[in-house]
């Protein structure tokens, strides 16, 4: 059988990068631990594109997840997986002459993020803008399917297939290994803590529907509900006057229970912070936050279709649906707590490393890659 060099992009902006800012160097690695049980790989190399220095200051184990420049890889490859970090041009043509295949690996709602940045004056990439056409490949996760991919598609010129989605809790691990029972769920005695821990930078996963979520649960059940807290909102609730005239129409607000706060890292705020969570999401029907909240039991009020499953589903855009599982959750996990978590554990093992049908999948998509006439 053949096997194949397997090298995967990441863009590095800082030498100790923390893994929570986004989910994209996790992305990589978790493909990279993918890959790595797949029977067509010989070896994986985590390749990044940009100018910061390879170093151990980064935050996971280089030993593991072996990590260096486009220049010290680009002779040792098979396979190029774009993630993390764009190739140019130059990059590409080298890696064609030497026969490598390169692949596009879709994860972001990249749809979105063009329409705002041509609507809303917030740049990207200017007049510098280089869409590469000699993709083999696009791989496509099923959560940006939807929105993102004939935009893939038209651009790229070359048609996306979508691709199994991929998850493992080890940095949630080594996270909360020094946290009380791990970060995992534990019963707080009184009125409950809602949290809404939505990024809060486009449309795809803002914080008002859970806000208002929680404002019908809490007009119900005041009693029961100590505070709403809803992370990454500190600057729009002190510079936006639109959010701040909202916020004042709701009950939860006027009477001094709810607070905007910076940003958190999820493994510590769900821990020391949270009793349960409450999210919303546009286009974006799965992603890590879910099953890290799910991972560690607690209860997550959330719209997203993909893991209906999972946590306490409501249906699209009801808000009512929503406050109702936010009352079921106040009535009821506490009782099934454990059951509840490892529940969710056996669900989630669909998306991890080495589920079976995940592996051979991706064997497959390398199989198939490596008999395409190369572009």
């Amino acid at each position: 059988m053949n096997q194949y060099r397997v090298g995967i992009t990441i863009g590095l902006h800082h030498e100790a990068e923390t893994l929570w800012n986004n989910g994209i160097k996790q992305n990589a690695i978790f493909l990279t631990e993918t890959l790595r049980n797949c029977i067509n790989v010989r070896s994986i190399v985590l390749v990044n594109t940009t100018a910061i220095p390879i170093t151990k200051a980064l935050p996971w184990d280089l030993e593991r997840w072996p990590t260096c420049t486009f220049d010290d890889a680009k002779d040792d490859l098979d396979i190029m997986i774009e993630l993390g970090g764009q190739i140019g041009p130059e990059q590409t043509d080298y890696l064609k002459r030497r026969g490598v295949r390169l692949v596009s690996y879709c994860c972001g709602f990249e749809y979105v993020h063009a329409m705002e940045s041509v609507l809303f004056n917030k740049p990207i990439w200017g007049s510098d803008l280089f869409v590469n056409q000699r993709y083999d490949d696009l791989w496509m996760i099923p959560q940006v399917a939807g929105i993102s991919q004939s935009y893939f598609e038209v651009f790229r010129r070359q048609r996306a297939r979508v691709i199994p989605f991929v998850w493992s809790p080890l940095f949630l691990d080594e996270r909360t290994r020094m946290l009380p029972e791990e970060g995992r769920y534990r019963p707080h005695a009184g009125p409950r803590r809602l949290s809404v821990m939505e990024p809060n930078i486009n449309i795809v996963k803002f914080c008002l529907y859970p806000a208002l979520i929680a404002e019908v649960a809490y007009r119900e059940r005041p009693e029961q509900i100590a505070l709403l807290q809803v992370t990454n909102a500190g600057q729009i609730a002190r510079e936006s006057a639109e959010f701040i005239s909202l916020m004042n129409q709701l009950d939860i607000v006027r009477q001094h229970k709810a607070v905007f706060l910076g940003r958190h890292e999820t493994p510590e705020f769900l821990s020391n912070n949270t009793d349960i969570v409450i999210s919303h999401q546009l286009e974006n029907p799965l992603n890590y936050f879910y099953l890290e909240v799910c991972w560690q039991g607690y209860p997550l009020i959330h719209n997203a279709e993909l893991c209906q499953d999972l946590g306490y589903y409501y249906h699209a855009n009801d808000v009512d649906e929503g406050a109702r599982r936010v009352i079921e959750a106040i009535d009821a996990h506490d009782a099934h707590r454990g059951y509840y978590r490892e529940r969710q554990r056996a669900l989630i093992a669909r998306y991890l490393p080495d589920n079976r049908q995940i592996v051979t999948s991706y064997a497959a998509l390398i199989d198939d890659l490596m008999c395409r006439p190369l572009r």
